[in-house]
């Protein structure tokens, strides 16, 4: 079975983004809540810092969003690949 290579790409982004911004909205409301996995992110994507405010949690969820976007292409054509190559081995 092989993959929708941009749809799995959008599903991939929005789930990832997603968590981004609801753990970076979190934190708005409880400081201490997520605050190691928002440093974490800030050490990946560049420009983002782990700060407790509004513009913060959009930043972050904008670098999510297109980080998985594109890892979503890859993964999904990466797999489309092994389908394509391992399905005519076993003939």
């Amino acid at each position: 079975m092989r993959l929708n290579i941009p749809a799995f790409a959008v599903a991939i982004a929005l789930v990832w983004a997603g968590t981004i911004f609801l753990v970076g909205a979190a934190n708005l409301v409880w400081p201490p809540y997520g605050q190691v996995f928002l440093v974490l992110a800030a050490s990946i994507y560049p420009g983002y810092h782990a700060d407790p405010n509004f513009g913060s949690v959009i930043i972050g969820t904008l670098y999510g969003l297109v980080d998985a976007g594109i890892g979503g292409l890859i993964f999904g054509w990466l797999y489309n690949f092994l389908v394509r190559r391992f399905s005519n081995t076993q003939a």
